[in-house]
């Protein structure tokens, strides 16, 4: 990896958020990723999630911690994100964050943006919703005109899907970006309350038990 956040994959981001919670081995990866179905995400296979976690430390993106054995089974290393790491994860969420052309990546980005200070990710779902608009108007402007000229509907039907998607998009964006604002929604892991941050504790430690 380059300069850490040139090459993450989305997976390597998702992994990036798991150890910003604690350190874990990636057996424990893919169990929390399929509990919290994230796998609608990544779905990630033992190739793919041990080539990940290899190339993340190689490039001191994650560091060894521990290796454990529990009775029979083979050994577990367990990994812990390294400064460059959390870094590396924040410069590829801003870059993805605004994004309107990367679908899966901005879904992983959405994941990964309460890292973000509040206000940083107002800006750039700001940002993303005005991208939004401008290609919405782009595209309405070439569906009037194909209508005007008389093309068939079958030549036109998978643009006007793009249409109404783009439609629930914008209006969930605006949603959003009305809720941000509010100092009482909390943002980020230091702004939940104390019961809901109990709440998380004991269901990580039942889906990792």
């Amino acid at each position: 990896m380059k300069d850490g956040a040139t090459a993450l994959t989305p997976l390597a981001v998702v992994v990036l958020g798991l150890l910003r919670e604690r350190d874990m081995h990636p057996y424990e990866m893919m169990r929390l990723i399929r509990q919290r179905r994230d796998d609608r995400l990544v779905n990630p296979t033992n190739g793919t999630m041990y080539h990940t976690v290899g190339r993340l430390e190689r490039a001191g993106l994650i560091a060894e911690v521990g290796v454990d054995r529990d009775g029979n089974r083979p050994e577990r290393t367990t990994y812990a994100i390294t400064p460059a790491g959390a870094a590396a994860a924040e410069v590829w969420v801003r870059r993805e964050l605004p994004c309107i052309d990367r679908i899966l990546e901005f879904r992983v980005a959405l994941a990964e943006a309460h890292e973000l200070p509040r206000e940083e990710a107002i800006d750039l779902l700001t940002q993303r919703r005005h991208a939004l608009a401008r290609y919405r108007a782009e595209l309405r402007t070439g569906l009037e005109g194909a209508a005007a000229r008389g093309v068939p509907f079958q030549f036109l039907i998978e643009l006007e899907r793009e249409d109404a998607i783009l439609v629930a998009d914008l209006a969930w964006m605006d949603g959003v970006l009305r809720r941000l604002p509010d100092p009482d929604l909390p943002w980020g892991v230091h702004e939940l309350p104390a019961d809901t941050m109990a709440r998380l504790t004991a269901y990580r430690e039942s889906v990792t038990s």
